[in-house]
């Protein structure tokens, strides 16, 4: 007998794969982020004391539920996801904008910045937007967390997406 959080979970699978499928510069995941993932992101950059923390590529909510529990009272949680799918399941919470825009998103200093973004599948100058905008955000001593998945490894964006040229101030 198939319980009714089974049938969810293989549906929730099976959407992610759909996507990543479908579009895969936005999806860099095959399948829903665990448990163990969401609080490994969660537990590593200090939330509790954070005011203004930005999840870039939220996808399914697994790891913003982490970051959720996280939180202080009064804290303000800023989710990114362009995947319209995944942006739509999470339209009650979070609203559909691109992480490039992050300077009009949230206020400045950004003490926490977590990132699920598919950054191995990314053009390069994409990937410095995004982090031109991160360190645009961010405070000085400010932490930005991110993650990557081992079958993506071998791509090009993924051995050079930290080589962006320092931005001109």
């Amino acid at each position: 007998m198939v319980s009714d959080d089974m049938a969810a979970a293989w549906f929730l699978h099976m959407s992610i794969m759909r996507e990543f499928l479908r579009r895969p510069r936005l999806t860099g995941a095959v399948a829903p982020s665990s448990a163990t993932l969401a609080q490994a992101m969660a537990a590593g950059p200090d939330l509790e004391h954070a005011d203004v923390v930005v999840e870039l590529g939220s996808g399914t909510g697994a790891i913003t539920e982490a970051i959720v529990r996280r939180l202080a009272p009064g804290a303000r949680l800023v989710a990114v996801e362009l995947n319209p799918l995944f942006a739509r399941r999470l339209a009650d919470r979070y609203r559909d904008s691109s992480a490039e825009d992050l300077a009009t998103l949230v206020p400045h200093p950004v003490d926490v910045i977590v990132s699920g973004l598919p950054w191995t599948v990314m053009p390069y100058e994409r990937q410095c937007r995004i982090l031109y905008a991160v360190a645009g955000v961010l405070r000085e001593d400010g932490r930005f967390s991110t993650f990557a998945y081992v079958h993506a490894a071998w791509t090009p964006p993924a051995r050079r997406w930290t080589d962006c040229e320092p931005r001109p101030r």
